[in-house]
């Protein structure tokens, strides 16, 4: 695209260019002038900084800046710079760092991409982690990121961390729980919890050691990230897969939803045989109450056959309950220190409540025994009766 053209695009699908800022004096004037080039629809929010960055600001009087008091963290800075853009009657943000690791003559990428997208999506610069003096702490934080994102929301992208983005502003979240490094997961999980597609778009990037200044914390802003993922990955299990399988029963006819969602006719005689060994781990695991649940849930996750997964975690059943409870802590004895032998002793709730750590072992033992089993037998058997080609 020409920058005539990208300019265009800009002002007919009113974007703005959101850039949080904090102690990136080397770097900003550059990517200001940069993004200039296209647009003089810029907001810049100025984070606390306490290096010449409030005097470099100043020399820009043709664009929104906003000076917050203190520093309160990146996502902080992001949250004011929507807000702003959304008062001001934009409905998309583009957000740049201005670390000066991104290219401002970049942006036509993200124009040109939105043109061809039928709704609104959101967009995640797409980097070259594998090129020269890339530090390999930041490739391995976007592996590992784009793991826990797909276990989130189903969705595979290349590069979940790049902070050069485009957003859909009116469908994004109004309000978040993580104000630093952290809002970036949260807001792209929460949005794609929406429905609204996210898609990666290839940009450039450069990573100069003299220039560039990281206020990335290793150890703290991990531990909160994880904390993060652990928290939205209980949300999955809990609500957001629940939700979406009942979203495809109502959305589709009965006899389509029982084809495609439950019975799952063409699935691979391999898939049918992990569907009963997840079912059947989970029925013999010491998580009651939460079988059904957890059977289902997993079972979309990695694509199972849910009415298989189903029936086989009814293995603890009422009548079986005590059968298992024995097994569980006859397997669980070698692992505690005292008189565990139950053999000689009446099965009763207190001699459950007395050896708790000795049933949770044994119970899991039988269970990956039971669903190790369980995949080998129907395996075979599917094998024998109807074998694929």
């Amino acid at each position: 695209m020409t920058r005539t053209e990208v300019q265009q695009v800009i002002s007919e699908k009113k974007i703005c260019i959101v850039i949080p800022t904090y102690n990136n004096e080397k770097t900003l004037k550059r990517v200001i002038d940069g993004v200039l080039e296209y647009t003089g629809n810029i907001i810049a929010i100025n984070d606390g900084s306490t290096d010449s960055t409030p005097q470099i600001l100043k020399n820009y009087p043709q664009i929104e800046v906003i000076s917050l008091p203190e520093n309160r963290g990146k996502g902080n800075a992001l949250k004011t710079g929507f807000r702003k853009a959304i008062e001001s009657g934009y409905a998309y943000a583009v957000t740049i760092d201005s670390d000066g690791q991104h290219y401002p003559d970049d942006l036509p990428v993200f124009t040109e991409a939105l043109l061809y997208e039928k709704e609104e999506v959101l967009l995640i610069g797409n980097r070259n982690m594998s090129q020269d003096g890339i530090p390999k702490k930041s490739s391995f934080g976007n592996r590992f990121s784009n793991f826990w994102f797909w276990f989130e929301t189903g969705i595979r992208l290349e590069d979940t961390q790049s902070g050069y983005r485009l957003y859909p502003l009116h469908k994004i979240p109004k309000k978040y729980f993580t104000p630093k490094f952290e809002f970036e997961i949260e807001i792209i999980v929460r949005t794609a919890w929406r429905r609204v597609p996210v898609k990666n778009v290839p940009v450039r990037v450069l990573y100069d050691p003299e220039e560039r200044v990281s206020h990335f914390r290793p150890f703290r802003d991990f531990t909160r990230i994880s904390i993060l993922n652990t928290i939205l990955v209980a949300i999955t299990l809990v609500y957001i897969i629940p939700r979406n399988f009942i979203h495809n029963f109502r959305k589709k006819s009965f006899k389509r939803f029982l084809k495609e969602d439950v019975l799952e006719s063409d699935g691979s005689n391999r898939t049918k045989a992990f569907s009963i060994a997840l079912g059947v781990f989970i029925g013999f695991s010491p998580l009651w109450g939460f079988h059904t649940l957890l059977t289902i849930s997993l079972a979309v996750l990695f694509r199972l056959n849910k009415v298989l997964a189903f029936v086989a975690s009814n293995v603890s059943l009422p009548p079986f309950i005590p059968f298992i409870i024995a097994a569980s802590l006859f397997l669980g004895a070698p692992f505690v220190e005292g008189d565990s032998n139950i053999l000689s002793r009446e099965l009763n709730f207190e001699l459950i409540k007395n050896n708790l750590v000795q049933y949770v072992i044994g119970s899991f033992i039988l269970a990956i025994g039971m669903s190790a089993l369980s995949w080998i037998a129907t395996f075979v058997f599917l094998n024998t009766v109807s074998p694929e080609k």
